[in-house]
Order: C-alpha cells, then sequence, then structure tokens
C-alpha cells in the first residue's frame, strides 16, 4: 500500500521531531529545536499564501506581534488565560487581516508587498510607542502558560525546555496537516488556479477576490500563533517580534526551503534558524556567509531546496 504525498509529509516532520531528541547533547538543542517550529508554523502560513494563493506578503511580522502582545496583554487587562488570550489573538488577527486585506488585495506584485510592508510596520510602530500599554522597545513579561504543571500532576515530568520541544512541534504538526488538507480541498484547488493565472481562474468562476482573501487570513492566523508560542515560550516579549526584518526572514525561510511545499518550507525554517549558530565561527563574516549560501540556493534552486532536490532525484530514477 503506497502513502499518499499527505501522510508521507506529516509521518517524515513526525518522525524527525520524535527521533531528532536522541541526538540531542544538551537541553540547548530543544531551545533551537522549539525555535525551529515555532518559525516553522508562521512559514507554513506563508506556503498558503505564497506558496498556493500566489501572493505577498512583507508584513507578516505584524500578526505574530498581535498573537505574541494579545498574550502578554490580555491576561492582564482582561483576566484571561494565556492559552485563550492566545485564541483571542488569533481571532483578532483574522479580523484585521479581513479588513486589512481586502483594499490591500486588490493590488499586484511590488504594489501588494509595498502595502503589506507598510501594515507590518504601522504595527511594530504601534508597539513601540506605546510604552504604557506595551512597556516600549523594552518589552514586557509574559504569564505562564502552566500547561507543564498540569503535566507534572499526572506524572509527566519535563523540564522548561523539554516540554515547549515537544509542545511546539506538536503545533506545528497540527498546523502542516491543516495546510495539507487545504491543499487537497476545493479551497486548495481554487488558490492554486488563481495562482497560475487569476484571469483564467476568474474565467472558470473562481471569486479570485474572496479566495485571495481566504489565504491572507489562514496565513495571518498561522503567524499569529507563532507569536503566541514564542512569547509564551520566551516568558518576555518586545516589538521585534513584529518588526521589518521577521517579516523578511519569514519570507525567506518559505522561499529558500520551496514556498509550495509544507514540508520544503519547514526545512528552510530550520536552515535558517540554526544557519547563524553553525556560522559563528567565521564571527564578523557571518552575515556575508548567510547571503552568500542564499544567493547560491536561488540561482541553482529556483524552486526551492526540497523541490529542486526532490525533482533532481526523480529525474535520475527515470
Amino acid at each position: 500500500m503506497r502513502l499518499s504525498s499527505k501522510a508521507t509529509t506529516l509521518l517524515i516532520l513526525a518522525a524527525v521531531i520524535a527521533i531528532a531528541p536522541v541526538f540531542f547533547p544538551s537541553s540547548y538543542y530543544f531551545r533551537v529545536g522549539s525555535l525551529i517550529f515555532v518559525n516553522g508554523l508562521a512559514v507554513t502560513g506563508l506556503v498558503i499564501l505564497i506558496g498556493y494563493a500566489g501572493q505577498i506578503s512583507l508584513g507578516h511580522a505584524g500578526f505574530a506581534g498581535i498573537g505574541a502582545y494579545a498574550c502578554a496583554l490580555a491576561p492582564v487587562h482582561l483576566g484571561l488565560h494565556p492559552a485563550l488570550a492566545a485564541v483571542l489573538g488569533a481571532l483578532l488577527s483574522a479580523a484585521i487581516a479581513f479588513l486589512v486585506g481586502r483594499p490591500i488585495l486588490r493590488l499586484k506584485g511590488y504594489y501588494l508587498a509595498v502595502a503589506s510592508l507598510g501594515f507590518g510596520i504601522l504595527v511594530s510602530m504601534v508597539l513601540s510607542n506605546e510604552a504604557q500599554l506595551t512597556g516600549g522597545p523594552d518589552g514586557m513579561a509574559v504569564p505562564e502558560l502552566g500547561l507543564r504543571a498540569v503535566l507534572k500532576a499526572i506524572g509527566i515530568d519535563l523540564s522548561n525546555t523539554e516540554f515547549w520541544y515537544a509542545f511546539s512541534g506538536l503545533v506545528l504538526v497540527i498546523g502542516a496537516w491543516l495546510a495539507l488538507n487545504l491543499y487537497h480541498s476545493p479551497t486548495g484547488r481554487a488558490l492554486r488556479a488563481l495562482h497560475g493565472s487569476e484571469v483564467a481562474a476568474r474565467t472558470v468562476g473562481v471569486d479570485v477576490a474572496h479566495y485571495k482573501l481566504v489565504a491572507f487570513v489562514i496565513s495571518a492566523v498561522y503567524a499569529s500563533v507563532s507569536g503566541s508560542l514564542l512569547a509564551l515560550q520566551n516568558k518576555f516579549i518586545t516589538p521585534d517580534v513584529a518588526g521589518f526584518m521577521h517579516s523578511i526572514e519569514m519570507v525567506t525561510m518559505a522561499v529558500l526551503g520551496g514556498a509550495g511545499s509544507v514540508l520544503g518550507a519547514i526545512l528552510g525554517a530550520a536552515i535558517l534558524t540554526t544557519l547563524p549558530q553553525v556560522l559563528t565561527v567565521f564571527q564578523q563574516y557571518e552575515q556575508l556567509m548567510l547571503g552568500l549560501v542564499m544567493m547560491l540556493v536561488m540561482i541553482f534552486m529556483r524552486a526551492g531546496l526540497l523541490p529542486s532536490i526532490a525533482r533532481r532525484i526523480r529525474g535520475r530514477a527515470e
């Protein structure tokens, strides 16, 4: 019995998450792994927007900032549990994405990229300047999630880094499963149709504006949840989470690994999360080496790392 591509992707992802800790020499690697999963969740949302629907956003870190600060502010001002605060952040991000997306998704190409960039910068400025509410550039503390204490009470005693590795990995697998299900759904087929040609998609009855907005809202929710996970994991958050460079990093991760592939985008997140740690041996040349690696991949593997490698393997097999 041959497994479907969806099942194969999920099995590979789950197996890597489960087996990797066997090779971790210290708890530091659990921390790096959890950061990979958080970034992987954000870029999975960008796969839906960029890879499926063919739209670009340079302001998605703004939604990550909304999710992160929801976990910091809602427990203090609304008395919500941090988990409910994360849900509130996701709902708020979806609502804002719906309102913002309706006008800006009428734009195309560079105009859409600039408009989305403006949104991300606006969110970052608000978080930085409203110091009385958000703590300004100094950031603010985030309450403990409390789930680790519940697990300890039932006999599952995990360290902080082990818990966040497992929890972030579980959320990533769920996010990947939802994205893969979307790909094979009627909505996913409509998104891929408008990616190929908006004119052709409109000709066969696809509501282009509606489905572009759907992709934008879904990807915003992914970014918001990733921001919430990062805030809860660090127990502290600053406006940098909504900064311009974070948006660029997210898009770069997706494109590097393969924006049309969920597993490829997660691979891109893993590479760009771990590569700076590896390149510290080059000290002042770290950024130069990182840029060089990215340039080489974009020149010789334009579809992204994973799709390009898979294509070459299939070509040799044939």
